[in-house]
């Protein structure tokens, strides 16, 4: 649960960005000494632009990175109306905020798109762990490769709750057998955070793999993704 953002406002009387030193205030810090050099609240505070009547905007971004306990995964989870309990927090600032973690999620995925051979599970967590990251409910999805381990296509089969989602053999294997593909690989995440897989887990990999046997399509692992690392199916031998 968010914390209340009235527990973190600053006790310390509100000092404006503009009275600090050039060399504090953000905007001249990222010019004069880079962008490595500026902190995250610094960066948030540069994105909202300005604070509140009891906090400046440092100050602001201090308290909602305080909320997540400084981790920025956390931060990407946080709904618009999340944002907007903090004071000075509009719509528009709340925009702003989940936009720029929005980008930075979407550049971590861009940097793996050069990444087409498959040749162990890490591999696919690499690929697959930008799309199914941050996420609050289940999402199932699957990778097509050809022959050669090269992936030939992602897919999205469901979207679920937080602690399930629903899959069907036909709706799998459709995107597989019209691509062509000699392999899937089968991918969802727990929200949770827990990799072992469940029951249900197990009985859905050994039904996708049965009705690959039919179409002479193989699946090749099942990977579970969390927030820790990855549960590969094939690593633990049972595929």
């Amino acid at each position: 649960m968010m914390d209340n953002p009235v527990q973190n406002r600053p006790t310390t009387v509100k000092a404006t960005i503009k009275s600090m030193s050039d060399s504090d205030r953000p905007r001249e810090k990222m010019l004069e000494k880079g962008k490595n050099a500026v902190s995250d609240a610094e960066l948030i505070a540069l994105l909202i632009g300005s604070g509140s009547h009891e906090a400046n905007a440092i100050q602001l971004a201090s308290q909602i990175l305080a909320s997540v306990n400084d981790n920025l995964s956390e931060l990407g989870k946080r709904t618009l109306q999340e944002l907007q309990q903090f004071k000075g927090i509009g719509v528009a600032k709340a925009i702003t905020i989940a936009a720029a973690v929005e980008l930075g999620r979407r550049r971590q995925f861009a940097d793996l798109r050069q990444h087409t051979s498959i040749t162990s599970s890490r591999d696919v967590y690499d690929v697959l762990l930008p799309r199914l990251l941050d996420l609050r409910h289940e999402e199932f999805w699957i990778l097509l490769l050809n022959r050669a381990n090269h992936i030939i296509g992602k897919h999205q089969i469901s979207i679920g709750g937080v602690s399930k989602t629903v899959v069907d053999a036909k709706t799998v294997f459709q995107p597989a057998v019209e691509a062509l593909a000699s392999g899937i690989i089968l991918c969802h995440n727990h929200p949770s955070g827990h990799l072992k897989p469940s029951q249900s887990d197990i009985d859905l990999t050994r039904q996708l793999k049965r009705a690959g046997q039919y179409l002479e399509i193989t699946v090749l692992d099942h990977l579970i993704i969390g927030m820790t690392g990855f549960f590969s199916f094939k690593d633990h031998d049972l595929l």
